[in-house]
Order: C-alpha cells, then sequence, then structure tokens
C-alpha cells in the first residue's frame, strides 16, 4: 500500500464517522424483521427482577450482559478518543467492545495507537478487526501481531463484498476467502469470529463455515446502517449501484434463523436499537446482541454520559423482556419464547429452517 493510499484510507474512516454520526445512513425501506418476533407473554413468575442471571460467556469470557459494542472506527484521532472512552463503558458495564478495521496499522503503524483502548479498559472483552481481502495476503504471524499490537482477545474477520463492489477503488477479487478463513481457523491462536457488514448470513454460507471449523459468527444483518448507502454517500462515482443495493441483504431476524441448528454460536447485530430488539434476537437463537450505529450517535450527542444512558436503558429494557417471558436467565430466554409472524415466518417457511 503506498502512502496516498493509507492517507485515502484514514479519510475514508473519518468521512465513515461524520456520515453515521449525522446523515442518514440506515436502510430505507428493509427492516430488520424484528417487528415479525413476538415475545410469549407468562403472567405468572417466580423470579426476582434483580436477580435474574443476565451473563453469558463469549469466546471463553464471561459477560455481565449478553451486550457488544461492534466495532466501527479507528485511524483519525476522533476516532481513537470514541474507542479510548467508549471501550472504557464497556468494561464498567462488563459488556464487550470491538474496534474498526485494522487495515490502515499495516501500512501506517502510527495510527495503532487510536486502536488501543487497554489503558482504558483492561478488563474488557476486546475484538480486532480485518477485512477477508486483507488476510488473505497476510502470514498468521502478521494477523496475530495486529491482535497482539492492542492486545485483543479474538479477532473479528469481516466479509464487506456489497460494500466494496459499490466503494471507489474497493476490493473485488475475493477468491480463496474460504481457504483463507480455514487457515485462520487452524492456526490462528485467538478465537476467529466471522461477520458480515450489514447484509446478514445466507444458511449455506453458515453450513461452509461451520464445515471448516467456525464458531462465532455475528450476522451483521440487513435493516440497520447500510454501508452500501455509507459508501454511496461519501464517494457518488458509482451512485447508480449504491443507489440499487443501499437495501440488499438478510434481515437480522432471518440471518439468526438462517444460521440455527448448524452448531454455531451467533452475536445477532444489524439494527438491534432496544433492550426489546436484543431479547426478540436472544429468543430467535443468538447467544447476545451487538449494538453500534446507536452508541456512536449517543456519543455524538451526550458523550460518555451518553453512552451509559443508552446502554443502561437498554439493558434495563432487556431484563424487563426476560422477567416478562417467565425468564431467570439469558439460556431461559432462548427456549421456546418466540413466536413468528408475517415476511419472517413466510421466509422461514420458504427456506425449510
Amino acid at each position: 500500500m503506498s502512502e496516498s493510499q493509507a492517507a485515502e484510507i484514514i479519510q475514508r474512516k473519518q468521512s465513515h464517522f461524520d456520515l453515521c454520526a449525522q446523515q442518514n445512513v440506515e436502510f430505507k425501506q428493509k427492516t430488520t424483521w424484528l417487528e415479525h418476533v413476538e415475545l410469549v407473554h407468562q403472567p405468572l413468575t417466580e423470579t426476582l427482577l434483580d436477580e435474574l442471571d443476565l451473563s453469558v460467556e463469549v469466546v471463553g469470557k464471561k459477560l455481565a450482559y449478553p451486550i457488544i459494542i461492534t466495532g466501527m472506527t479507528g485511524g483519525t484521532p476522533d476516532a481513537g478518543k470514541f474507542n479510548k472512552e467508549v471501550a472504557a463503558v464497556a468494561d464498567r458495564l462488563g459488556i464487550a467492545f470491538g474496534v474498526g478495521s485494522q487495515r490502515v496499522m499495516l501500512n501506517y503503524p502510527e495510527v495503532a495507537e487510536t486502536f488501543c483502548v487497554r489503558e482504558q479498559a483492561p478488563n474488557v472483552l476486546l475484538f480486532g478487526n480485518i477485512g477477508i481481502a486483507q488476510a488473505r495476503e497476510m502470514s498468521i504471524a502478521a494477523l496475530e501481531k495486529l491482535v497482539d499490537d492492542i492486545q485483543a482477545n479474538a479477532l473479528c474477520l469481516h466479509l464487506n463484498t456489497a460494500m466494496e463492489i459499490v466503494q471507489h477503488q474497493g476490493d473485488r477479487d475475493f477468491r480463496g476467502s474460504l481457504a483463507t478463513i480455514k487457515r485462520l481457523v487452524s492456526e490462528l491462536p485467538v478465537p476467529l469470529i466471522v461477520k458480515e457488514t450489514g447484509c446478514g448470513f445466507a444458511r449455506e454460507t453458515g453450513e461452509k463455515l461451520a464445515e471448516a471449523g467456525v464458531k462465532w459468527i455475528d450476522v451483521s444483518g440487513a435493516g440497520g446502517t447500510s454501508w452500501v448507502g455509507v459508501e454511496t454517500l461519501r464517494n457518488r462515482t458509482l451512485q447508480h449501484l449504491g443507489e440499487a443495493f443501499w437495501d440488499w441483504g438478510v434481515p437480522t431476524a432471518a440471518s439468526v434463523l438462517e444460521l440455527g441448528g448448524l452448531g454455531l454460536k451467533l452475536i445477532a447485530s444489524g439494527g438491534i436499537r432496544t433492550g426489546m430488539h436484543a431479547a426478540k434476537a436472544i429468543a430467535l437463537g443468538a447467544q447476545a446482541a451487538g449494538v453500534a450505529l446507536p452508541v456512536l450517535r449517543a456519543y455524538v450527542a451526550g458523550g460518555v454520559a451518553g453512552v451509559e444512558a443508552y446502554l443502561q436503558d437498554l439493558i434495563t429494557e432487556l431484563r424487563a423482556a426476560m422477567m416478562l417471558c417467565g425468564c431467570a436467565s439469558v439460556a431461559d430466554l432462548q427456549s421456546n419464547c418466540a413466536v413468528l409472524s408475517g415476511k419472517l415466518l413466510e421466509w422461514a417457511t420458504q427456506r425449510n429452517l
């Protein structure tokens, strides 16, 4: 990567941060389909609200709540400040935190500090992040260095074909992706999480990943932030293509169903905005729920206090939903608490899920 290419990536990261903070970057018509999930109310409960067990284990580490702030940013001063301050909130609450793509660190090492949050969040479950097109060209030693440089507990490998197709000078060659994933599963010394970037998952892909030995998937389904939309707003060069695929993808609720029964552990992200959304996603089969855009906007609007208030409200709502479903633990919520309707039920029926 040349110096000009690296500089362009840094500029892109700043524009991503600004666009997500200030403009309408969500799907235009397609939703998560979580509105087609109804949680079953149980009026006779034998629980104490404050004693419900919301803890879960993710990649071998116990979290106080089944919530993950998924990877968004890094590479600029604004992004570095955000990462450090929000990771500290995640640490205090006992939830997980992910950084954005570390690609720029490969040839611009001076920006590594914007991804480093351990000083502020010594105990947080921390996820590194790299794209499949970059990982394919990297040695295990180089990938391990990305993880070690920020003292991450796991590495997210993001699949972002739709985003790259509409991005000016984006990646166009994804040959060898499955072989790369198999190599990382067998050789990487930390857990691997395969994640989408807002377009979700189909069962056929899940089957290939399960066969390759992948254990964790972040579905990052359609219905939340459209990264195709972000790239379309950022650069009008391929606007016609971006507009055509702005709403492309498998909705988040459908993505969770698509990957059920494959022995995979799922993080449900993509349009998760509330504790009720998180409860519904977990009831569909996810181990945890991931949030991103609402955290960024809470930060821009109210700083650290705004982020903490948003997350506390989300947790309070999730706790209430669990109690009203008669659940004493997150595992209980995953057991027969959801009823499907509408488009989601039609999808599940046609796809034999």
